[in-house]
């Protein structure tokens, strides 16, 4: 309860209605919403991919990265294996929303996003949550990948998921409840 929130008034989809969120001592309110943009790299459980090419898909909001860029993140993001045994490798249309691929395929495409995207900061909300052990397993490898040299908030049910954490927040219905 109330960490949907804490993503979205980091991501400023709204202000708080009292105090300031900050980041590195800055109210985000005074920062502009192309810097913020440009700062953040988002994972969510809910993958968003278009009905596209993986290369496409992996390059989206960056479409200057090169093909080697691209492919780099996917090895990092360990999507590049799977991606090379498709029919058409990062050519491959995966379909609406990714329908083409498994749950733990289309995270780890989208880890790649955000590691071609490098911001200094990450956002990974309940990003392995829907994902059979196997997958996690693949993705937690990914993510650790995504989350070295960078500010990273991970919003999570599991422990297991934060146990790698500097720090810890608990929240119960929408209070934080513990730190540690």
């Amino acid at each position: 309860a109330g960490k949907s929130t804490v993503v979205s008034l980091l991501a400023r989809f709204y202000d708080p209605q009292q105090g300031t969120v900050q980041i590195d001592g800055y109210d985000i309110r005074d920062v502009t919403m192309d810097s913020l943009k440009k700062n953040l790299a988002f994972v969510d459980q809910e993958t968003f991919l278009f009905n596209a090419s993986i290369k496409d898909n992996i390059r989206y909001g960056l479409t200057e990265a090169d093909d080697q860029a691209v492919m780099a993140a996917a090895r990092l993001a360990y999507a590049d294996e799977f991606i090379r045994k498709l029919p058409d490798g990062y050519e491959t249309h995966i379909g609406d929303r990714g329908v083409r691929l498994s749950g733990g395929q289309r995270q780890r495409i989208c880890i790649a996003r955000a590691l071609l995207k490098d911001a200094p900061i990450l956002i990974l909300d309940e990003a392995t949550s829907a994902l059979d052990t196997e997958s996690e397993a693949m993705v937690q490898k990914a993510l650790a990948n995504l989350m070295e040299n960078r500010t990273t908030l991970v919003i999570a049910h599991r422990l297991s998921t934060v146990n790698h954490a500097d720090k810890i927040v608990v929240m119960d219905n929408g209070s934080i409840v513990e730190t540690g």
